[in-house]
């Protein structure tokens, strides 16, 4: 019988799926975007850069790549967030930190676009909130003068 349990939890371990590990921190993704993600980009499934919220309900489209600071003349830190889940139009707030370091931004309306600059180089967590929702991407930033 003692044997049989333990067959029977090995089974269903094995059979159990877990999710897929996150990716390392402040890993651009370069590939498409999720098909909930799509919208408005054509063709629908062309490589754009961009990071997948831990949870999986939010993607920030890096238009600005790279990232930099202080942000360059020519080209804005332009994110642009998108939601999988049902957004009320309250703002996106971000709570981003980095090394003890901590700054709020805010984006009216939600999720959208925006330009997001902050006050050092290094990987930066963005604890994400809009709508009663919370997910949580890192981004880096680089010295303006150098890039990924």
């Amino acid at each position: 019988m003692r044997l049989l349990v333990v067959a029977l939890l090995l089974l269903v371990s094995a059979c159990s799926s877990s999710p897929p590990p996150p990716p390392a921190p402040c890993t651009v993704d370069n590939g498409a975007l999720p098909t909930w993600a799509r919208s408005g980009f054509t063709p629908p499934d062309q490589a754009v850069p961009h990071v997948v919220g831990a949870s999986g309900d939010i993607v920030g489209v890096l238009f600005g790549q790279p990232l930099t600071v202080p942000p360059r003349a020519q080209a804005n830190n332009k994110i642009l967030w998108v939601s999988r889940v049902d957004t009320q139009g309250d703002p996106l707030k971000i709570h981003a930190s980095l090394d003890g370091a901590a700054v709020d931004r805010e984006v009216a309306g939600g999720p959208g676009p925006s330009t997001i600059d902050l006050p050092q180089v290094g990987c930066w967590t963005l604890s994400l909130s809009w709508s009663g929702h919370h997910d949580q991407v890192t981004v880096r930033y680089y010295p303006r003068e150098a890039g990924p």
